[in-house]
């Protein structure tokens, strides 16, 4: 009888050690507000939308310790419509992250559909990662750091924290027969945060984004070639064999206030040869500064405003197109978890452009998200609240 009550006790604490080191949370978050675009194609639109300020969705992050520092570790999270329950980045049940991995002292390697190191260590310096949701992302997240488009089929790094200091890098395989460099991406990235300073840098390189599989058309469902690119900005230039993107930004907050910068370089090489455009077979660049504020005006109450400019490429014997962007916000938290929020975001071209059929037009304002303009001049607000668990 001892016996036994001694071994039902040892079992009994061997579960608890066991249920100790595991751990599983179910975490989410819920945005839905109305919104108001001057010029959607033409005409006054008021709608309601899902996940503006941050995409609505639910997850599951679960942790193992394996003993000796190393843990096991996985991620699967789920994005949603709030306003009809539809699912997410095209349709994928995980279609915002979906990955497994292993973490120690010298950092953490994952496999899945992840993020790439421009979105990790650049994006979050951007107002709409921040206050200013996707609609204040640069015009046509045209260097994702919004976080428009994720990589399949990704083996990633990311280092430990050394003194503020973190860095890793993505390869995501293309996994097309007889053609190795098919869809393939990469990034590396680096940041430091460390008292009111805070940098960060990313390198982004993918391979035949447009085709079905690439960078711009994963999210689920398949389609043809340049068909997952809309933005007026850039549909013009998604046949490139090759999409890359070189990013900064950087930080530093004084008191109740933050101040924010970042730039990036964009280049669209090696255009579709039998595109009916001025650049078939040549490479287009971009170039996007923006600077941003935002200020704690008490505990519950925050402020932000931000500019944004876009340069496009040179066409011979035409302007380039140029892109003009303000933004404000206001969130107001009630609690913790819930807050309600406005948004404004003023977007004016100029210029001229390469369209999707590959013809010289003028650039016309497309705001990130919307349905572009037919003038150059798009103005949207939403107000909206949002709620986390």
């Amino acid at each position: 009888m001892k016996k036994s009550l001694l071994a039902l006790a040892a079992l009994g604490a061997f579960a608890g050690v066991a249920h100790a080191q595991s751990s599983v949370t179910l975490y989410g978050i819920v945005d839905v507000g109305i919104n108001m675009n001057t010029n959607s194609g033409g005409y006054h639109k008021y709608d309601m939308s899902s996940g503006v300020l941050q995409g609505s969705r639910f997850g599951l992050r679960g942790t193992e310790d394996l003993g000796g520092g190393l843990k096991a570790l996985f991620v699967l999270e789920n994005g949603f419509d709030t306003t009809n329950g539809k699912l997410g980045q095209g349709g994928l049940m995980f279609g915002r992250q979906a990955y497994v991995g292993l973490s120690s002292q010298f950092g953490t390697v994952t496999l899945g559909r992840q993020y790439d190191s421009v979105v990790d260590y650049v994006g979050p310096f951007e107002a709409g990662d921040q206050w200013g949701g996707y609609i204040a992302a640069h015009p046509g997240d045209i260097d994702n750091f919004n976080n428009a488009y994720r990589t399949n089929n990704t083996i990633k790094y990311t280092s430990a924290n050394y003194g503020g200091l973190t860095f890793g890098g993505t390869y995501s395989l293309g996994g097309q027969a007889g053609n190795f460099t098919g869809n393939q991406i990469w990034s590396l990235g680096a940041g430091y945060n460390n008292g009111p300073l805070a940098l960060g840098v990313g390198y982004l390189n993918a391979r035949t984004p447009a085709a079905s599989g690439g960078l711009f058309n994963n999210g689920g469902t398949i389609a043809a070639p340049n068909a997952a690119v809309t933005s007026a900005v850039y549909s013009g230039f998604t046949s490139a064999n090759t999409y890359q993107v070189i990013g900064a930004g950087g930080a530093y907050t004084f008191g109740a206030a933050t101040v924010g910068l970042t730039y990036s370089n964009i280049q669209f090489g090696n255009l579709g040869k039998t595109f009916a455009s001025p650049f078939a077979g040549q490479k287009a660049t971009f170039n996007n500064a923006e600077l941003n504020f935002k200020y704690q005006l008490t505990p519950a109450l925050l402020i932000g405003a931000a500019y944004d400019y876009t340069r496009g490429t040179e066409i011979e014997g035409n302007s380039r197109a140029q892109y003009h962007q303000g933004a404000v916000g206001v969130d107001y938290f009630l609690s913790k978890r819930t807050d309600v929020y406005v948004i404004g975001v003023y977007q004016h071209a100029l210029g001229d452009t390469v369209n999707a059929a590959g013809n010289v037009v003028e650039a016309t304002a497309n705001i990130n998200g919307l349905t572009s303009s037919t003038t150059n001049n798009q103005f949207a607000a939403r107000i909206g609240i949002r709620h986390k668990f």
